[in-house]
């Protein structure tokens, strides 16, 4: 099958990519970076808010299926600047779905969700049924693309399904999350010297739910073979092991060896768990997180870094 894939150079998209390659399909990236792409990838230079453009390279490319992991994914930043957020998540997700809508064939579509649609105060683990209520920006684009994608899908023009991340991390080769403002990223750079020490807000007791994003890019080859033209569906797709931020730090010093300097702020004002309920992607995807232990999503982050940096990337 041929397959694009938006944001195929970032963390999660690469991985995607290189999954989907190893299982047979032909696989071109949509990406405006110029970083590494996996060797069996082919590269389409293109930008999802460029909608006329986008729809060239849909219409030359043919693809049967889209994955699409391109977005603007913190929290925070989407606060301070929440119209970047909805021209990218919103409004480059509408123009990606009217290319892909515009094919001759009903296509298959995989988008890149977030546990964020559902907001912070809500029961625990939380499951497929829980209403959305999202509480920032992030957030509420999220679920306007996911309320997109599943409209088009009513109208027999694709078949979709989003796949509702919690926390992705772990490393795929030389390729690890670069993003410090994220827990293990944040430790391994302390690990390696290239941070003074960790901050940890409050006790370290919050809970939260981590997926290896070698699992992650599983979820989406079988996402991809389970969609149905004109269904639209929603799967929760994390570990479901409850795992503190002390937890994280305990196994983080576990396999490097040796302890990490922890500063400890004042708690802030975040939810003490989030947590998911991966039952229904398993029972209907077939999908089952294999390599989620705290130890080796840790192990693997901090070797893609070592990997990356010995290779002199």
């Amino acid at each position: 099958m041929k397959v694009m894939v938006t944001g195929a150079s970032g963390f999660v998209g690469y991985a995607v990519a290189q999954a989907l390659g190893a299982s047979g399909h032909d696989v071109v990236a949509l990406t405006r970076s110029e970083r590494e792409l996996p060797a069996e990838v082919r590269r389409a230079d293109g930008d999802l808010r460029d909608a006329r453009a986008l729809a060239e390279i849909v219409g030359a490319e043919q693809p049967e299926a889209v994955c699409h992991l391109a977005a603007l994914a913190r929290v925070r930043d989407s606060r301070a600047d929440p119209l970047g957020y909805w021209r990218t998540n919103v409004s480059g997700t509408l123009a990606l779905l009217e290319a892909i809508a515009a094919q001759p064939e009903p296509g298959r579509f995989v988008a890149a969700s977030t546990c964020a649609v559902y907001g912070e105060d809500v029961p625990q683990p939380i499951t497929e049924a829980q209403v959305p209520m999202p509480t920032n920006p992030y957030g509420s684009t999220k679920l306007a693309a996911d309320r997109a994608i599943a409209d088009v899908a009513a109208s027999g023009a694709i078949g979709a399904i989003s796949l509702r991340a919690f926390n992705i991390a772990g490393g795929v080769g030389t390729h690890a999350d670069p993003d410090t403002s994220r827990l293990i990223p944040k430790i391994v750079a302390v690990a390696r010297g290239e941070a003074p020490e960790l901050t940890v807000n409050g006790d370290g007791s919050v809970v939260r739910d981590y997926l290896h994003v070698l699992d992650m890019a599983d979820a989406f080859v079988r996402a991809l073979d389970a969609c149905e033209p004109g269904t639209w569906k929603a799967y929760n797709v994390g570990s479901g092991n409850r795992s503190t931020i002390a937890d994280v730090i305990a196994a983080a010093e576990e396999v490097i060896g040796r302890p990490l300097p922890v500063k400890h702020n004042p708690p802030a004002d975040e939810p003490k768990v989030l947590l998911a309920d991966p039952s229904l992607a398993e029972k209907e995807l077939g999908w089952r997180p294999q390599r989620s232990d705290l130890r080796q999503i840790v192990r693997d982050a901090y070797n893609a870094v070592t990997s990356r940096d010995s290779a002199g990337e």
